[in-house]
């Protein structure tokens, strides 16, 4: 089992920053692909970032290329969303989610460990 929880959500004005963070434990935690998802009202959850189990290059949305940064810290379990220049089309629930031994993947279905969401709120 693995458990991810959220935090660094809020409501900030277009064109703000926002960071979030996601801490996990209940696996060793270098076996874990991360990854970002998002979901507004009445809409899909869409990928948004991914960290894959096996190091180097984290991979963003288009959406969100050039203003949103992924990282990942080993030692201390857990990643981070670096969020810049947000839009309103922002505004959804961010979900941090994880699964093991799995390579870049950016449908939600393929994941099995979930975080409880938290809420960022974009104003124009």
């Amino acid at each position: 089992q693995v458990q991810l929880v959220e935090s660094g959500g809020g409501l900030v004005q277009a064109g703000g920053s926002l960071r979030l963070s996601c801490a996990a434990s209940g696996r060793a935690f270098g076996s874990l692909t991360m990854a970002w998802f998002r979901q507004a009202p009445g809409k899909e959850r869409e990928f948004v970032a991914v960290s894959p189990w096996t190091g180097g290059s984290t991979y963003l949305a288009d959406s969100v290329k050039g203003r949103f940064t992924m990282s990942r810290d080993n030692a201390k379990n857990t990643v981070c969303l670096q969020m810049d220049s947000l839009k309103p089309e922002d505004t959804a629930v961010y979900y941090c989610a994880a699964r093991q031994y799995i390579g870049v993947l950016r449908t939600p279905g393929g994941y099995n460990y979930w975080g409880q969401g938290t809420q960022v709120t974009v104003s124009s």
